[in-house]
């Protein structure tokens, strides 16, 4: 087996596995869970990112470690959810929640969840997160401290220079270059002295499965047989700044095509080609990618029972395959349900849940205009009330 490529902590002199592992989407079955997490250490990957917020996740994870015995071998990243936190006590009663569900008493790489603002930030330093996270590092409960970040890019900056963090977790691809910290982020979090931690490096899965036939042709003449994911994740592990790449593995396909690629792909290692292969891929990508949704379902459940993510898949298809492929999506995870863009009623619940800043309601007029015009609507209201 290949070795596996480490990179090194800024902050903590730490070799970390440049491929971490995401567990985010961790496979329903608990057999493959735990074939896929033993196999990921044995091939060196040595960074397991959970959150409190991933429903089963935390669990799932610390039992597998604690039945293989692998905990001393590997570092877990996991995160506090600050939206939740109305009191100092707030912070105690989420992480040692965390602890319990991992089966540990200490965090390696801790996270805020999600702070998308200066103002998140402020707030807590009023309840006295900075005391808290002293303590809990002098205590040994707490390795290091970071930031996942899915705000505006003039945010950044100030949220990267508002404490002494250990390292930050960004959303990055070579599509997102110029989107929430992008390319001028990762190089900040560089000079800074601090690991960059990459996320949505498959920007949901849309960089891999469901690319344009356009641009998943170009990527099959510029190197046949190397897939769409494995062309992100090079783009990714070519820049020296990106510490770790998180990757949501749910199959041992999967787990071996990127260790695979982590182990050929070192810094620096792109050609001139291939460069010009994203770039024109990312021409091809931005006429189609028209709602850059991730389908985290952060912002979900929709209290008028829209299926928001369903909405933007389909709405996104309609220009990537064409809008028969995308209307056929649309019908059979919204139209058929009654959870079509027809059912908002502009509450705006869903705008502050948004990681990527969607404006939500609006988008969702124009699903409902491409996706379901009157005659659409009829039809699908006549279906449903015939299935009963």
């Amino acid at each position: 087996m290949a070795e596996m490529q480490y990179r090194t902590d800024p902050k903590s002199g730490r070799r970390l596995s440049a491929l971490g592992f995401g567990c985010m989407r961790l496979p329903n079955s608990a057999e493959q869970r735990e074939q896929l997490i033993v196999s990921a250490v044995a091939a060196g990957v040595n960074y397991f990112d959970t959150a409190y917020l991933y429903p089963g996740s935390e669990a799932a994870l610390g039992g597998i470690l604690k039945k293989n015995d692998l905990r001393e071998k590997i570092y877990i990243a996991d995160k506090l959810p600050h939206s939740r936190c109305k009191s100092a006590g707030d912070f105690d009663k989420f992480f040692n929640e965390s602890l319990s569900r991992l089966q540990t008493d200490y965090i390696d790489y801790y996270l805020i969840h999600n702070v998308g603002t200066p103002e998140a930030w402020h707030r807590l330093l009023g309840l006295g997160i900075a005391q808290w996270i002293e303590a809990k590092k002098e205590s040994g409960a707490i390795g290091c401290i970071g930031f996942s970040f899915h705000g505006k890019s003039n945010d950044f900056a100030p949220l990267l220079d508002a404490y002494a963090w250990d390292f930050c977790q960004i959303q990055y691809n070579y599509m997102n270059e110029n989107f929430q910290a992008g390319t001028a982020g990762l190089l900040a979090i560089h000079e800074r002295g601090l690991a960059a931690i990459i996320m949505e490096p498959l920007l949901g899965g849309k960089l891999a499965q469901k690319l344009p036939p356009k641009a998943k042709a170009l990527f099959d003449q510029a190197a046949p047989g190397r897939s769409p994911a494995a062309w992100a994740f090079k783009w990714l592990w070519d820049k020296p700044e990106a510490t770790v790449v998180l990757s949501g593995m749910g199959a041992m396909e999967q787990l071996a095509e990127n260790i695979a690629t982590v182990c050929d792909t070192p810094a620096g290692s792109l050609t001139q080609a291939e460069r010009a292969v994203y770039a024109k891929a990312y021409e091809i990508i931005s006429e189609t990618y028209k709602i850059p949704c991730t389908g985290c379902s952060y912002c979900m459940p929709c209290p008028s029972g829209v299926n928001i993510p369903g909405c933007f898949a389909a709405h996104n298809m309609s220009y990537a395959m064409g809008w028969m492929a995308g209307i056929q999506l649309h019908m059979n995870a919204t139209s058929m349900l009654g959870t079509g863009a027809a059912k908002c009623t502009g509450c705006g619940a869903c705008l502050k849940k948004c990681p990527q800043a969607i404006e939500i309601p609006a988008r969702l007029k124009e699903v409902r205009g491409r996706m379901e015009p009157l005659p659409i609507r009829g039809i699908m209201s006549a279906v449903r009330r015939f299935m009963g």
